[in-house]
């Protein structure tokens, strides 16, 4: 398992698609692009901004369930990649027994931002479907991150889905 960081949701052009974009934090810092629906782009851009609505939505209710039965989210792992479609597990703690459930990427992932939990993706499916970006995975003191922020946009803004391959197709479908 590789440790990734979330870079956040971007809507892929022309498409329209929103993307789940992770980047392995060691490596050779690939991008693992991950088509997502608008409704969890949505929730998991509210968990990183950390927007509260006056009604719990989804993953907010979940994240309280967790809470509630005294439940940990341990981890986060987008564990595979077949038929174009993305597979992640959530592992949970109750007290000394693990747990192991079948996810989206996106719910896990909203979910993750919210417990502030640790984000990983098996080795084979970054070697299928992580993109290496020229991005600096760490930048300099003297630069904006607004504008490395802006570049990476802009690089998205200009991506095809041609440019991923095969793996362009892939989304965590239904």
């Amino acid at each position: 398992m590789v440790e990734m960081e979330l870079l956040g949701v971007q809507v892929e052009m022309p498409s329209q698609s929103p993307l789940l974009l992770l980047r392995e934090t060691g490596g050779s810092q690939r991008v693992l692009p991950v088509v997502i629906d608008t409704p969890e782009a949505q929730a998991i851009y509210r968990g990183i901004e950390q927007i509260r609505v006056p009604r719990p939505l989804t993953h907010d209710l979940m994240a309280a369930i967790l809470d509630v039965l005294g439940a940990t989210l341990v981890k986060v792992t987008v564990t595979d990649l077949r038929d174009r479609t993305f597979f992640a597990e959530m592992e949970v703690t109750i007290g000394s027994a693990t747990h192991t459930i079948s996810a989206r990427p996106s719910d896990a992932v909203a979910l993750a931002v919210r417990a502030d939990t640790p984000i990983f993706a098996s080795e084979s499916v970054l070697d299928e479907a992580g993109q290496i970006i020229d991005l600096p995975p760490d930048p300099p003191a003297d630069v904006d991150p607004d504008e490395l922020l802006d570049e990476f946009k802009q690089f998205l803004d200009d991506v095809q889905p041609d440019d991923f391959g095969p793996a362009a197709e892939a989304s965590d479908q239904e």
